[in-house]
């Protein structure tokens, strides 16, 4: 796809992609990505950018929060300390000039060029998927099994387990009692993961969060709520 990186004054550098499917001029700004312009090919540049010079108070308003969220991102370097459940991360430099990665029992390696930053954006987004893949690999191992240890052991019936990537829950349960879990549960203290499956499989009787779901859960596990604080202090965002 043709694209071609504009300064726009004030805002910065605009990239400007043309794409076969676009219909109409399409703004978005996203973390590290910065400002992105997605219009169809028919659509001269000179078009793209009257475009963006229009929508510049909206651009404005919302870069800060782009830029805060930047900053809050971690930077992965050879000194960073991460443990997936099973596995240690690892960056280091090759001599080759491509960045490869391996995840083995044991290890998430990522290696990359000498000639190539450690903070580049394009490396550190290689170092987020691959983590990204060694938890949905962990998690698929090991949380359908044990939500079924804790489903018998409790006496709850439920229909399927699925592994997502979500921002914002560690998990829900469906209307057909189909129980979603994060992945990044896997980063989590086993009593915290039993938790968050224990309280999902309450949902496949109570779908509600009322007297009579606290109750159910509390019967199981104590004092649910204050587990729940404890929960509080993990953020399923760890970049």
């Amino acid at each position: 796809m043709p694209e071609k990186i504009i300064h726009v004054e004030s805002i910065g550098n605009v990239k400007f992609r043309k794409n076969k499917r676009s219909r109409n001029v399409s703004i978005s700004i996203r973390p590290e990505k910065g400002v992105v312009v997605i219009f169809p090919y028919y659509v001269s540049y000179r078009y793209a950018l009257n475009v963006v010079e229009k929508k510049r108070t909206w651009i404005l308003n919302h870069l800060p929060k782009i830029e805060e969220y930047n900053t809050k991102r971690t930077i992965f370097n050879e000194a960073s300390s991460f443990n997936t459940r099973y596995r240690k991360l690892i960056i280091e430099k090759n001599a080759d000039s491509v960045i490869k990665t391996k995840i083995n029992s044991e290890s998430i390696i990522i290696s990359y060029p000498e000639n190539i930053e450690v903070n580049n954006s394009d490396l550190q987004e290689i170092i987020r998927t691959t983590i990204i893949k060694a938890l949905r690999k962990e998690a698929k191992e090991y949380l359908p099994e044990r939500t079924l240890i804790l489903s018998k052991k409790y006496n709850f019936k439920f229909n399927k387990v699925f592994i997502k990537n979500n921002k914002t829950l560690w998990g829900s349960c469906s209307g057909k009692n189909n129980i979603n879990l994060n992945l990044h549960l896997l980063r989590l203290p086993d009593h915290l993961i039993d938790y968050v499956i224990i309280h999902e499989l309450c949902h496949t009787v109570q779908k509600n969060h009322g007297k009579h779901f606290w109750k159910l859960i509390d019967s199981i596990l104590g004092d649910s709520k204050k587990i729940s604080k404890e929960l509080q202090n993990y953020s399923i965002q760890i970049y």
